[in-house]
């Protein structure tokens, strides 16, 4: 009887501890394919994997991913790590409003919507990784208080630590070119992450990442000049006059984000400039500006709204085999960590890298190539303050300032620098705003697509 008592205690520890450890692989390494969504008519013709990746000592950080397999060819495509603004904007807005395979149809929101394919998805030309982060943005979570807490210098590590993760989940993928890309507030991490990226292969560690290079879109760079440039550009596009911009010139000494209230001429040129831009839409200054608080359908903040509809359903949560009572109530985006020009640091997020220009100057050096465009429509962070620093990094114009096309349109304008093995092209889009494209995506797409083909070293041009 005691042995027998024994035999039923040693076996239901040993039940006990491989029911613990499936638990963790499965909490560890979670995905599934996803074969339907509610929405969409049938079986998706894309391959879509969704999952979590645990990041951190106890893997307290557990980022939700949606993976995207090529649909043109997976083995060979590139594999794009895409990060989304905010910072905590979840990668919803990309996967459905930008690159992503699907759109939403609102005509009959929120009581029925539908979803359609994206002509224009950038999964038709690469493999696209779309992720939660930080913990609290979207799907993603934390299983304890220090895996809320977050920064920009996290950001950048638990990327590197994402990809090493999904590589050795994912070894099929190890060969393809590897490009991090980023949006908006992203363009302070991207570069850093691709550096780094960079200097794990040199390390030696592994895996080994086929690292090629970064694509920017909108991005922020610097926390002072990119906000900064905004008068300029004013000036440029016609939105202050001459003698507003020679006053806040002559008066302000170059710097109109730091007031210097004892300097009232300053701050008087400055007024005169507000006056002309505070009734604009940034994001995009053709655009109407949104009150939240009396929303029109013409207005893209408007159709925002839906997306938490159709992701806080129970369904559509079911299918994308969202982890149970993980989080509260899915959020567009975490206003807590959300920036705004000079918001100082949040009990979850601290924003500690003011500038990644040191960074770009430091993948100059590798055999890297980088894409930076931008909505020549877009004042958030304006085409003007991205071609300063991009002079800034002193390189040579191997391909000067010259149009592109699409449907046999000007789409847009483009040039093109390079130093020893690294090239950088800058890019306009005609008419987009801040996110191009949600507001030009077959312009976004040709010229993301061409550039991804331009596989050849542009230096000897």
């Amino acid at each position: 009887m005691e042995y027998g008592l024994n035999a039923i205690t040693l076996s239901s520890l040993l039940l006990f501890l491989l029911t613990l450890e499936s638990s963790f692989i499965t909490l560890s390494q979670s995905k599934s394919i996803v074969k339907t969504l509610p929405g969409y008519p049938g079986q998706l013709p894309f391959k879509l994997e969704t999952g979590y990746v645990g990041i951190g000592e106890k893997e307290e950080a557990q980022f939700f991913y949606y993976f995207v397999e090529s649909e043109r060819n997976p083995e060979e495509d590139p594999l794009i790590f895409y990060l989304t603004g905010g910072p905590g904007c979840s990668a919803v807005i990309t996967f459905f409003y930008q690159i992503g395979p699907l759109s939403f149809n609102f005509e009959n929101a929120p009581e029925n919507i539908t979803l359609s394919l994206n002509p224009n998805s950038w999964t038709k030309m690469a493999n696209v990784i779309f992720v939660d982060m930080p913990a609290g943005t979207g799907f993603s979570y934390a299983t304890s208080k220090e895996g809320w807490i977050s920064s920009d210098s996290i950001v950048v590590k638990q990327s590197i630590d994402f990809l090493r993760k999904f590589l050795i989940d994912h070894p099929k993928f190890s060969k393809n070119p590897l490009y991090i890309s980023g949006i908006s507030y992203m363009g302070i991490v991207t570069p850093i992450v691709t550096l780094e990226a960079y200097n794990a292969n040199e390390r030696g560690d592994q895996p080994p990442m086929n690292i090629q290079g970064y694509i920017l879109c909108s991005p922020l760079t610097n926390k002072f000049m990119d906000f900064n440039s905004r008068v300029e550009y004013s000036h440029r596009m016609a939105l202050i006059s001459d003698d507003i911009y020679k006053d806040a010139i002559e008066n302000c000494h170059g710097n109109y984000v730091n007031k210097n209230v004892a300097n009232s001429v300053c701050v008087n040129s400055l007024k005169r400039y507000e006056e002309c831009t505070s009734g604009l839409n940034i994001e995009d200054i053709l655009e109407p500006l949104c009150n939240k608080s009396d929303l029109k359908p013409y207005c893209r903040e408007y159709y925002y709204d839906f997306a938490a509809d159709w992701a806080n359903d129970e369904a559509v949560q079911q299918a994308l085999n969202i982890r149970q009572e993980t989080i509260g109530k899915w959020e567009f985006f975490n206003t807590t960590m959300h920036y705004t020009e000079g918001k100082n640091d949040t009990f979850c997020y601290a924003y500690d890298i003011f500038s990644s220009f040191e960074y770009h100057k430091k993948l100059v050096r590798k055999n890297c190539r980088a894409l930076i465009f931008s909505g020549d429509h877009d004042m958030t962070f304006p085409y003007v303050g991205i071609e300063q620093w991009i002079v800034a990094l002193n390189l040579k114009v191997v391909i000067p300032w010259k149009p592109f096309y699409v449907n046999n349109q000007v789409g847009g304008y483009e040039m093109t620098y390079a130093q020893n093995d690294f090239s950088l092209t800058f890019a306009t889009v005609k008419g987009a705003g801040h996110s191009v494209a949600q507001y030009k995506p077959k312009e976004a797409m040709v010229l993301t697509e061409r550039w991804l083909a331009l596989k050849s070293y542009l230096g000897d041009m």
